[in-house]
């Protein structure tokens, strides 16, 4: 039961990767602007009706902005995956667990938050405790 639920969830990551790469992309943008643009032109002179051709209007605009808003998430997206393997690449003792992240599933993304999260905690505790040594050295 679980390797199924494992198997759908890695599947539905790879369909989003995919959709996304698409809604993106250019040819995209273009096929939805030809289809909005025969929307209007077919429904915009055939209706008489002003509040429904207003809306038909902001509708397609807005379906438009779909395409445009995700290019430049990818475009965002893909900058910060490439400033941050640059900084990882760059200090010795970084992880190279975290380089290309927009690879990995999301519960491989969870898991490496986890660790960061516990790893972090353990570092504060090794803090106040050092932190405590030093106060009760300085205070004899």
């Amino acid at each position: 039961m679980k390797n199924t639920s494992l198997h759908i969830d890695l599947l539905f990551e790879k369909l989003t990767n995919v959709i996304t790469k698409i809604l993106g992309s250019y040819f995209a943008f273009f096929l939805a602007l030809t289809l909005v643009l025969f929307w209007w032109g077919n429904n915009l002179f055939t209706s008489n009706n002003w509040h429904q051709n207003i809306g038909d209007i902001i509708f397609g605009f807005t379906f438009l902005s779909l395409f445009i808003i995700q290019k430049s998430f990818n475009r965002y997206s893909a900058l910060i995956h490439l400033k941050m393997n640059e900084l990882i690449s760059s200090h010795k003792t970084a992880k190279n667990t975290v380089m290309n992240t927009g690879n990995k599933t999301e519960k491989e993304i969870r898991e490496l938050s986890d660790e960061y999260i516990e790893s972090e905690a353990s570092f504060e505790k090794e803090i106040n405790h050092a932190l405590k040594d030093i106060n009760s050295e300085n205070q004899v």
